[in-house]
Formats: C-alpha cells, sequence, structure tokens
C-alpha cells in the first residue's frame, strides 16, 4: 500500500534508558521514564502500554504486552553529543562526529563584545546556568539595566533572556540573528531567544522562544522529500532545529497541547507527506526543572490524546513516536542524559506485534521514511519500513 502521510512525533526529552556509551558522558544509570515513574509511585499509560512502550524499559506501572497493537524498538544515538539539535539530524539520516563547540564556563571576550556592539545593549550573567535561576538571580537587574541575559550550559547554545516589557519581541529577535552570525565561525549550535515575563518570584518564560540553529551540513530526508514535491510540515521548534531547510510549513506552538491539535487539525490539510511534531513540554518545562511529577502529568495527557491520533489516521498513514535524547528528571544537574530513546510505529494497515529490536542510530527513522515515500534516501540509517509494511 502507497504511504500518504507519516506523522513523526518527538516526545522531546523522552529516554528509555542509557546507552552503552552513557559513562562518556557522565550518565550511567540514567532512565528518563523508568525513573519518573518510581519517583511518582507508576505510571498510568494504556495507549503506550499498548503500542509496547512498557516492552522497550522497566517502567512501574506499564507492563510489557505480548502482542503490541504496532511495532516497537529503541534506538541508540550513533553521533557525538546529546542535544536537540544532534539528535534531530540524526533522526533525519545524518551523523554529527564532530560535536558542536561549548563553552560551559561562558564566551570569550570577543564573543561578547561583538554581540554588545551588534546589540547596542549590555550583557549580564554570561556562565553556564539553569534559565529560571538566572532570572530570579539576574531579572531585577535586566529590569532596571535593559541588558541582555546571557547565559549557556553543557549543550553548545547561546541563551539569551529578555522581558517582554523591556525588550520588544523583535528586537530580541534582531539579536539573536546578530549572534547567529558572530557565532557561525565558533561552531556554536543554537542561538536560543527566551523572552519571559512577570515580576520577582513570579518569572514566567512565554512561547514566544525562538531557537536560530546552524543549518544541518549535509541533505537530510526533509530535503529529499521536499524535494521530490511532497509536503514536510514542521510543528514546534522542528523548522528552527533545521533552520528552515527541507520545510515547506512552519508551525511553531504553544506547548504540548497546542502542537497536539495543530497535529490533528493537520490530518484533515496535509493529503500527503510528512508531518513532523516537537513536544517541547516533557524536556523544557519538566526534564531540564528536575520535575518528574510533572513530567508524568504531561505523559499522561499525551496518553489520553493518542487515541485520537489514531482514529485520525487513514489507510495509508505511518505514526512513528520517538525522541531526540534523554532528560532524566530524577538525575543530578539539569543537562540531558544520553539514553536510548523510544521507537513506536502504528498505523491501521501496519503489521503490529514486530519487535524492532535496538537499532544502532536514529537515523534509521530517516531511512524508513525515506524508503516509505520511495525518495533518496541519506546516507546514515537502515529503514525498518519492510518489518512495518503490510
Amino acid at each position: 500500500m502507497q504511504t500518504q502521510r507519516i506523522i513523526l512525533i518527538v516526545l522531546d526529552g523522552c529516554g528509555c534508558g542509557a546507552t552503552q556509551d552513557a559513562g562518556k558522558y557522565h550518565d550511567e544509570g540514567s532512565n528518563t521514564l523508568g525513573h519518573c515513574a518510581h519517583a511518582v509511585g507508576g505510571l498510568h499509560l494504556p495507549a503506550l502500554a499498548d503500542a509496547g512502550l512498557g516492552n522497550l524499559t522497566a517502567i512501574e506501572g506499564v507492563a510489557p504486552v505480548a502482542h503490541a497493537h504496532g511495532a516497537f524498538g529503541k534506538l541508540a544515538e550513533a553521533s557525538c553529543g546529546k542535544d536537540t539539535q544532534t539528535g534531530h539530524w540524526e533522526m533525519a539520516g545524518l551523523r554529527i562526529d564532530d560535536a558542536f563547540t561549548t563553552f560551559s564556563t561562558g564566551f570569550p571576550p570577543e564573543i561578547i563584545d561583538a554581540f554588545r556592539k551588534a546589540t547596542g545593549r549590555g550583557v549580564l550573567g554570561n556562565k553556564a546556568a539553569s534559565g529560571t535561576v538566572i532570572l530570579d538571580e539576574l531579572a531585577p537587574k535586566h529590569l532596571e539595566t535593559g541588558d541582555f541575559i546571557v547565559y549557556t550550559s553543557a549543550d553548545s547554545v547561546f541563551q539569551i533572556a529578555a522581558h517582554e516589557d523591556k525588550v520588544p519581541l523583535e528586537e530580541l529577535y534582531a539579536a539573536g540573528h546578530a549572534a547567529r552570525k558572530i557565532l557561525d565561525p565558533y561552531r556554536v549550535g543554537r542561538v536560543i531567544l527566551r523572552p519571559f515575563v512577570g515580576e520577582a518570584g513570579k518569572w514566567k518564560r512565554t512561547y514566544n522562544r525562538r531557537d536560530l540553529a546552524m543549518p544541518p551540513p549535509a541533505p537530510t530526508v526533509l530535503d529529499h522529500l521536499k524535494g521530490a514535491g511532497h509536503e514536510v510540515v514542521a510543528v514546534g521548534k522542528i523548522d528552527d532545529i533545521f533552520a528552515g531547510r527541507g520545510v515547506t510549513r512552519a508551525i511553531h506552538t504553544e506547548g504540548n497541547a497546542d502542537g497536539l491539535e495543530h497535529t490533528l487539525r493537520l490530518l484533515s490539510e496535509v493529503d500527503r507527506g510528512l508531518i513532523f511534531v516537537n513536544l517541547v513540554d516533557f524536556d523544557m518545562l519538566y526534564g531540564h526543572r528536575r520535575d518528574p511529577a510533572g513530567y508524568a502529568r504531561a505523559l499522561t495527557e499525551f496518553d489520553t490524546w493518542l487515541p485520537r491520533l489514531r482514529g485520525a489516521l487513514g489507510p495509508g498513514d505511518l505514526a512513528i513516536l520517538s525522541s531526540d535524547h534523554g532528560n532524566d528528571p530524577c538525575a543530578p544537574g539539569t543537562d540531558h542524559t544520553r539514553e536510548h530513546v523510544p521507537l513506536l510505529a502504528f498505523g491501521p494497515s501496519r503489521a503490529e506485534g514486530a519487535d524492532l529490536g535496538v537499532r544502532k542510530t536514529f537515523a534509521d527513522i530517516g531511512a524508513t521514511v525515506a524508503d516509505a515515500f520511495g525518495v533518496t534516501a541519506p546516507p546514515h540509517g537502515e529503514s525498518f519500513f519492510p518489518r512495518i509494511a503490510p
């Protein structure tokens, strides 16, 4: 049967157990799903369990099933790193062997001075920090001076925070583009713009966030789909992660619930092509903030929505659920964790019960998408489409 649509949903930061090389990243024993479930006394995820989630790792409350309604497996990351950009690029068929540059103790004077000159504003912070903690520390000074709050993390990111009442969004976005030009020679993966609102003790980051990424170093499956005339709809921060490359339509969202509603609406608009969705709340609101209870609620909300997706799929459709890295809410620190990620694939006319095993690279997803649509495959990855095709 000809594939009509693939709906690829990334549960951002949803890992299912440490990879063999996790020790290189100081992530031994990490397990986002397993530890989250244990921390809240068990998860109730009947739709995900039915798809085979409990077959991937021990998840309290989510038992393995003898016959999954879909195919299941898990993916290891072949690229260097554990950041959002690398994970998504690998998912689309690339392998990144040279990690992006990180500045874990802050950015050197030549970068900060150039940023000050380009924007006409000063800089506060310039260090690695939690996005919520640094607001508590520096937001009052930012409101007083108008200086940008600049910070980083273990990832290759240059983050700029500004209060929406102090710095207009368009000025913040322009500052981000200026930073992107400055940082390109240094191979910094993303400039992340972090607008916020509120007052002391009640700061709140808004969904007006934007990510300005380096473009992928080679064509991805998105480029091949677009080149073949297929629609590629990016939902959430997907368009930002790929710097717009290979995307025919972009929809920015305000969290998981908004992204899920857009996904269902698109099924009534897109006749053929890829709908590529990122659900950021798992990572941004709960993983980084080490909030297993919030993470559990988000999983429950997604699980409650999942039957609506199944009911909206047509005979030629395929849904793939996965992730870009782990973000264990019970791990020390606030960084991503090097983990396997889930691989769940299902559709009305797709084979059920197939165990896809532990796969060597996220790029198997890109290879499968290319195989399903009959377009040129990226150089990395092995298609599992023959295992699930009717």
